[in-house]
């Protein structure tokens, strides 16, 4: 078989079946976390981003290239989560535009589109790191380019392609001491990895099982919408405060095979049962492979760190009801006084700032929103939010000027790409941890320029020290660190300094060692899984070592990180 043109419909295989190879193999790449933490989300974060291109692809799917990959870029771009997710997105960006206006291309444009989109790709990230999914995509695409020259077939540039990619990856540990030193290729170039082979096997001929086509599945959908409509239509007629889950969480559920290690085996019965005593609204559908669930919980990220036992998690929609049930009411009470739809609002009438911050836990979302964060959008360790997320939080703002704070490394570039996005202008400061937000915040002035308050803001950033617990999810050594699964781990910013079975003996050695005579303010948020009576320990440990130091105690109740800390 030889393939000499790649039109819209061939293309769309391609895609289909490389979504479909990744979220087959989600958990694999999740495993290839540097980090032994439980937020290894790098599979995840790239099968929801390459989901959400499949879907658009679906609904725009064309026998033009330049169609096809115009939609699965759109689509890519507004689902992009995470750096990783990210990197997916630019890369079929300078693809897609590449390819722009053609119907069909051959094998060298082929090649010259995927070295496009590998130019994209370093062009988003401000300071792009050798041995990743970057020179995973750079090698393999300069390899595409030589292939091409020598041969007008597309599956031979392909198989040259996967090969150099294959290859490439099993480098990366040799650029990156860190991957050689846990023992792990990298994981964004492992992900790249599997969708090329899916490309690979469509040129090849390879179809989609019927049960799993265009990896979007549709288990009970419209009779599932349609109960989740009727819900949400109810709830119109309630008082906002009445609401007692806030957060309308909606995802799928890959269900992982028996052998899969660190999944337990699924039992609807049981699923739906412990659900029900997280929330209400509870509706669920499943089949043998996927389980579709609706439910109004206040604490969506536990929801979710439960369904993670049971298997890969897609497609997540998390929205806040309070708000949104604010604004129905109030947009109802405001029927009748609305100004002419040719009157044109006044500059005057918008705020000078909007303010979007990230958060997991309500406590954390509390804190926030008292410091004058307009949107929290929830989202952090576990899950992180695509660039569509921040594009529909800017459009629910009305200001002059936004700023948002991401508060996680692994979020800042989607919502820079939202930035870029945005049709009005929107400042990023790169906090990379709640304690960096908070401290940002506290720099923030509403009567300086944009400029002014970006470059305050970001100066507090290095200002405080921010440090983690939280849990091991395999044996690995870091350093001279020995971890063993389960244990507790702390981290201070991104070091792991100390590791044992005992969360109290590994929160107050972490938080001792971050603290010192300059010192002044420490502040401990308690997560999910820790007490009051242990924060009070860390307390008291403080003032016997360090006197002077102020302790607050906040209760941030975010998921899976027992204890943050904050070293002012």
């Amino acid at each position: 078989m030889v393939h000499t043109r790649l039109d819209g419909v061939l293309f769309s295989r391609m895609v289909y079946l490389g979504a479909n190879l990744l979220s087959d193999n989600v958990r694999v790449v999740d495993g290839l976390n540097v980090f032994p933490v439980p937020d290894g989300d790098t599979g995840t974060n790239m099968n929801l981003t390459f989901s959400s291109g499949v879907e658009e692809l679906t609904r725009k799917e064309s026998p033009r290239i330049t169609e096809s990959a115009a939609a699965l870029a759109k689509g890519l771009l507004m689902g992009a989560r995470g750096n990783s997710g990210v990197i997916l997105s630019q890369l079929f960006r300078g693809f897609s535009k590449s390819v722009n206006g053609k119907d069909e291309v051959n094998a060298r444009q082929f090649a010259d589109a995927l070295k496009a989109g590998v130019d994209s790709a370093y062009q988003a990230v401000m300071k792009p790191v050798e041995g990743t999914i970057l020179t995973v995509a750079r090698e393999a695409a300069e390899m595409a380019v030589r292939a091409a020259r020598t041969s007008d077939d597309i599956i031979s540039v392909m198989e040259k392609t996967y090969e150099q990619a294959q290859a490439t990856l099993l480098r990366t540990p040799e650029m990156l001491p860190v991957l050689k030193e846990v023992g792990v290729v990298d994981s964004g170039g492992q992900g790249l990895l599997f969708i090329y082979e899916g490309f690979l096997r469509a040129l090849r001929g390879e179809e989609l099982s019927a049960d799993r086509e265009r990896s979007v599945p549709k288990i009970g959908q419209e009779e599932l919408d349609k109960l989740i409509s009727e819900q949400h239509h109810a709830q119109i007629h309630m008082k906002t405060e009445d609401i007692t889950y806030g957060y309308c969480t909606e995802f799928m559920v890959h269900v992982a095979h028996s052998t899969e290690p660190n999944k337990k085996p699924f039992s609807e019965a049981l699923f739906r049962s412990h659900l029900d005593t997280m929330g209400d609204s509870l509706l669920v559908v499943s089949d043998e492979e996927v389980v579709k669930v609706h439910i109004h919980a206040e604490h969506p990220g536990s929801v979710l760190q439960y369904a993670q036992q049971f298997g890969s998690l897609h497609r997540l929609k998390i929205e806040n009801m309070r708000e949104q049930h604010a604004n129905i009411l109030k947009a109802e009470e405001s029927k009748g006084q609305a100004k002419p739809e040719t009157a044109v609002q006044p500059a005057t009438d918008l705020l000078p700032y909007g303010l979007i911050a990230v958060a997991a836990g309500e406590g954390i979302a509390t804190i926030l929103r008292s410091m004058g964060v307009h949107v929290v959008v929830e989202g952090g360790q576990t899950m992180n939010p695509s660039t569509e997320d921040f594009m529909k939080a800017i459009a629910g703002l009305r200001a002059q000027h936004i700023i948002i704070l991401p508060n996680n490394s692994n979020i800042i570039m989607a919502a820079q790409q939202a930035s870029e996005l945005a049709e009005v202008p929107v400042s990023v400061v790169p906090t990379k941890s709640i304690p960096q937000g908070l401290a940002a915040l506290v720099s923030f002035r509403v009567d300086v320029e944009p400029e002014v308050n970006v470059q305050a803001m970001t100066k507090a950033i290095a200002q405080v020290k921010t440090g983690m617990v939280t849990h091991a999810v395999r044996d690995t050594q870091m350093g001279e660190v020995q971890i063993k699964e389960g244990d507790f781990i702390g981290m201070a910013e991104k070091e792991i300094v100390t590791a044992g079975p005992d969360l109290l003996a590994c929160a107050t050695t972490l938080l001792l060692g971050m603290v010192d005579e300059d010192s002044e303010i420490i502040t401990i948020f308690l997560g999910e899984d820790a007490t009051e009576d242990q924060a009070h320990a860390l307390e008291k440990a403080l003032s016997d070592s360090y006197p002077d130091v102020e302790v607050e105690i906040q209760a941030g109740g975010q998921p899976l990180y027992p204890f943050i800390f904050s070293v002012e």
